[in-house]
């Protein structure tokens, strides 16, 4: 999940299009500041490019601790950002009594299930062992993908709060153990298979040809984990961000993002409407 990668206590702000640039509410109106987190990946040269040429001026922000974008959103220290799936988002609106939206779909990255000792998710024996994150905000997904693999059985029915205590060992085909994210492809020595997220995948040497399983994300539940650009709400009709957001789904654009190695996102085209409805479900649900 690429939502998390690479977690750090300070922020790092860059600068892409016009030199330094503090870190201040105040910076000229005809500059769109963006605040993201991958600021070195080669496809944001070309956004910029292309935004130049529509007569957009873009900046960057670049923060390395996923805690400081969307504060520095509300705050106006940037006027987009792009670094977040839905449900960050509306966890995020709910704990701080934000009104943070989304106004554009950017990807979603598929769930990946890595094995040593087995090819195909349905070699896993009766009784196998598979392991995951123990942070319990990073067990929705998997808990999701094994329901609808048929491995685990939740009782009452997986769900968007799933948690690893709903399930229903008895009836399930695998025991799940969770693990610090660190230690999940380690683990894969000694278990039938592991959640590891991409972060660590490839520092442990994992491989494509290892992976297993992914997590199907046309499934409507998995609809709150697409990546978006988020927007103030009183910015949610800006014509310019609006054409920012969908700049991203540019030709040229998205070549460049498919080019960077290791990408495995999925390009999502969902509108502002259907993001915002999705987050308005969710924040509904977060404050039960």
């Amino acid at each position: 999940m690429r939502i998390l990668r690479r977690l750090a206590a300070i922020p790092v702000l860059v600068a892409v299009a016009a030199g330094a640039v503090s870190c201040g509410e105040d910076h000229p109106a005809d500059v769109v500041r963006i605040g993201v987190n991958d600021v070195a990946q080669p496809h944001w040269d070309v956004y910029q490019r292309k935004a130049a040429e529509q007569g957009i001026t873009v900046e960057y922000v670049n923060f390395a601790d996923y805690n400081q974008p969307n504060p520095a959103l509300a705050q106006k220290r940037v006027d987009l950002n792009k670094f977040q799936h839905v449900r960050y988002l509306a966890n995020y609106n709910v704990a701080n009594n934000d009104t943070l939206v989304p106004i554009g779909a950017t990807e979603i990255f598929p769930l990946t299930l890595y094995s040593k000792k087995h090819s195909d998710i349905a070699e896993i024996p009766q009784g196998g062992t598979i392991t995951l994150s123990n942070n319990p905000a990073q067990q929705v997904r998997p808990l999701l993908g094994l329901a609808a693999a048929g491995l685990i059985v939740v009782k009452g029915g997986a769900s968007w709060d799933s948690k690893i205590e709903d399930v229903d060992t008895a009836a399930s085909k695998v025991t799940l153990t969770a693990l610090d994210p660190t230690l999940t492809a380690s683990s894969l020595d000694s278990v039938d298979a592991a959640f590891v997220d991409d972060t660590f995948a490839g520092p442990a040497g994992l491989t494509e040809d290892q992976v297993i399983f992914t997590d199907d994300p046309e499934r409507p539940e998995l609809k709150q984990y697409i990546n978006v650009f988020a927007a103030r709400e009183a910015d949610k009709d800006n014509p310019t961000y609006l054409k920012l957001a969908q700049l991203y789904h540019d030709p040229e654009v998205v070549a460049a993002v498919q080019a960077e190695t290791g990408y495995a996102g999925i390009f999502k085209t969902n509108d502002a409407a259907d993001l915002q409805a999705t987050l308005r479900e969710l924040e509904a649900k977060f404050r039960e």
